[in-house]
């Protein structure tokens, strides 16, 4: 087999360049995200919406259009209708006494997977058997074990489980073995669903099949072809096997070997760089899915020594017919998707797989768990075509193909009220002429041989003599400051070239703010935080990034601050002098209530004026703060603001652009009393977030006015940190519409 990260190279850069839709003309049709549903909307009436729900793994009705999913804090499966897939409506959860595992819906009733085990050593579960038309458990049938997956057969004929029987990651440090051995549970059920072998459970033994402790094996995935053959994952034992489920024999089983990623970021920093490579690593395959009767694609996001960071396509009897190498890290890095922070573990961490017939085309489906995104291809019958980069929520798990709704939908599991993070299911419409995702994405860096990594830009500042040319910033969740290059000619806009800020007086930047400096190179914003020792800092950097002047605040300033600080720079001109504006983000201990600062610098004498500036009250229900995120030069003294609160989803509330103007203000000396600026409402920009119809951003971060008169938001993805990882650059409009 010839070197995929080559292939990939050239694939991945010709995508770039298509707008990421590497399919001719006449296949020209994508996938267009409809709708984001929360989890929390499933809860009975009365019930704190706050309460954790998640979605894990999801199926669907006969006729796709009832949904099942799983959640495993409120030990339940919720079904929801979706005939309107435009409006999720919630019909009921069914309480299972235990923990629900995995989901699959036959045509009469929907088979759960339900963990009881006391402990890891006293595992116990059973099939919960769910009748459609009462929505009620019909069956309990004991599996012998803690279950994993379930999967029905096409035919209706069979169930099949994999028993996981998992290890306890803090007994001796997680080595195998671990008793009690797992196996394969399978349920013949008769004309109406209901398992016929309920107190007799058909066990399929899979010990002594794997090299890696092969006294136990813990089955992770099962998936049904149309002979009524079951595929099984064994995760943790790096193994495969081919189960016969009329006659539970083993047919075929093969070690999942090992698999190289060239130029992947692996160094325990945060950074998005490649800067090195995953050899010869266990697969540990996760999810799996038959193409057809004869292949197959497993997920490789291990678990235990291993995760390959791709995903492979088998044969039936264990032939590696195509296996990823570095696409999936590499297509996190070049849309601003990458989870830096696991660089060193697994990255993207592969995790699910589905595949579905869509437009007379057979598609793949792997999902990121830690990147947040599905990778679409398209099956050849050897090397599948990349088509499409699909984001998601956070943790995406289970993914589900409804060809016949023309459908896909995503279970999203991460839930975190106080974090702002709602489990969600994402469905995916086919049919778009285009990709309405990425809006960014980033050339490759030729002496790396990899995408330019990036993420969490924070600000944007407009190149004063081409339209097309943007430059921006990522913050301190990276350990280096860049300014990055960007061209918007085309879209996606695409991240050209960087550079790494240097010459700086503390350990890290944290850049919020950059500005185009009329004498050369940039203004840079960094925003300080009193516990990190970081200063709150005005930077001039020349275009090379090297920095030429750092300036401080007044010190009797610095001695009310607190941690939000710069979050935007603009250079101007007024009464003839050249100035710098810098926006403070939220009030500090010496501003009167509702209200922040804008400083004023002076570069001629290095002096410090101060301005007042009122923030809209908070108007979420989920509480919050409201705070500035950008300042913008509209010339004559007068300035765009990046208005916002900290809120996401549902509960946003304030995302806006106001104008102030400087025309008839002083601004005073720091202990004088300071004027308050008059605002005007310009923008709404809530519509605009929500147009993509997912998560409502709850950063905008960056806005600048092109040399063409364009104006360009840009969103915070903070480097998929229990985050989307969405990041959206969105042209507003001309900035006459601020006026």
């Amino acid at each position: 087999m010839s070197d995929p990260r080559g292939r990939f190279l050239k694939s991945v850069s010709l995508a770039v360049l298509c707008g990421l839709g590497a399919v001719s003309a006449a296949q020209a049709e994508f996938f267009e995200r409809i709708n984001t549903y929360p989890v929390y909307k499933t809860l009975p009436d009365g019930v704190d919406q706050a309460t954790e729900t998640v979605a894990e793994i999801i199926s669907a009705s006969k006729d796709g259009r009832t949904l099942a999913f799983t959640d495993s804090p409120g030990e339940a499966i919720v079904f929801v209708n979706a005939g309107n897939p435009l409006n999720i409506q919630p019909i009921g959860r069914v309480d299972l006494g235990g923990e629900p595992t995995s989901v699959a819906v036959g045509e009469k009733a929907a088979y759960a997977g339900v963990n009881t085990s006391e402990d890891y050593v006293n595992a116990s579960g059973h099939l919960a058997v769910i009748g459609l038309d009462g929505m009620d458990v019909i069956a309990r049938c004991d599996t012998n074990g803690q279950p994993d997956s379930v999967a029905i057969s096409a035919d209706g004929k069979y169930a099949a489980i994999a028993i996981e029987n998992e290890r306890d990651e803090d007994l001796n440090d997680g080595v195998m073995p671990q008793m009690p051995a797992g196996h394969l549970a399978i349920f013949d059920l008769d004309g109406n669903g209901a398992p016929t072998n309920c107190d007799a459970v058909r066990l399929v033994d899979l010990t002594g099949l794997a090299g890696t402790a092969p006294s136990d094996p813990e089955p992770e995935f099962v998936s049904i072809n149309s002979r009524n053959e079951a595929v099984v994952t064994l995760q943790e034992n790096n193994h495969l096997a081919v189960v016969d489920l009329a006659t539970g024999k083993v047919v075929a089983d093969f070690s999942a070997g090992v698999a190289t990623a060239e130029n992947v970021p692996v160094k325990k920093s945060r950074m998005s760089d490649a800067s090195g490579s995953s050899e010869n690593v266990p697969r540990e395959p996760d999810a799996v899915a038959w193409i057809d009767d004869e292949r197959f694609v497993t997920s490789n996001e291990g678990d235990y020594e291993g995760g390959s960071r791709g995903f492979t396509i088998w044969s039936a009897r264990g032939d590696v017919l195509f296996d990823s190498g570095n696409q999936m890290e590499h297509l996190g890095m070049s849309h601003g998707h990458y989870p830096a922070k696991r660089a060193h573990k697994k990255g993207t961490e592969p995790e699910g797989v589905a595949v579905g017939k869509f437009g007379g085309e057979t598609l793949i489906f792997v999902n990121s768990e830690r990147g947040n995104f599905v990778a679409v291809y398209r099956d050849t019958g050897s090397e599948p075509e990349f088509v499409q980069f699909l984001p998601t929520h956070v943790g995406p798990e289970g993914l589900l193909a409804i060809p016949e709704r023309d459908l896909f939908l995503v279970a999203n599991e991460v839930d975190s009220a106080e974090d702002n993070v709602r489990s969600h299911i994402t469905l995916y419409k086919f049919g778009a002429e285009s990709p309405a995702y990425p809006s960014v994405v980033s050339d490759m860096d030729p002496e790396k041989g990899a995408p330019i990594g990036w993420g969490a830009i924070s600000a944007l500042a407009a190149d004063p003599s081409d339209a097309n040319k943007l430059y921006a910033v990522n913050d301190s969740f990276y350990d280096d400051g860049r300014i990055y290059t960007l061209d918007i000619s085309a879209k996606p806009a695409r991240i050209t070239s960087y550079t790494t800020v240097t010459g700086f007086n503390q350990e890290r930047l944290d850049l919020e703010g950059i500005a185009v400096a009329r004498d050369g190179g940039f203004w840079l914003a960094s925003e300080g935080h009193p516990k990190n020792e970081r200063g709150h800092l005005l930077l001039k950097v020349d275009a090379d990034g090297a920095v030429q002047e750092e300036i401080t605040l007044p010190q009797s300033l610095i001695d009310q601050q607190k941690r939000f600080s710069f979050e935007g720079v603009a250079e101007f001109e007024m009464d003839g002098q050249n100035l710098v504006a810098v926006a403070v983000q939220r009030e500090w201990n010496d501003d009167p209530k509702g209200h922040t600062k804008i400083g004023i610098y002076n570069p001629a004498d290095k002096s410090w004026g101060f301005v007042h500036y009122p923030l809209d009250a908070l108007k979420s229900a989920a509480g919050g703060w409201v705070g500035l995120s950008e300042i913008v030069s509209l010339g004559d003294g007068r300035f765009a603001i990046l208005e916002r609160d900290n809120k996401g989803g549902e509960d946003a509330a304030i995302k806006q652009v106001t104008v102030v103007s400087l025309e008839g203000i002083t601004p005073a000396a720091h202990g004088e009393t300071l004027p308050i600026l008059k605002k005007r409402l310009a923008m709404d920009i809530l519509p605009a977030l929500a147009q993509g119809k997912g998560w409502v951003q709850d950063k905008p971060e960056g806005l600048a006015v092109t040399a063409g008169g364009r104006l360009i938001l840009v969103t915070d993805n903070d480097g998929v940190d229990d985050a989307p990882g969405e990041t959206q650059l969105i042209d507003l409009g001309p900035a006459s519409r601020l006026n």
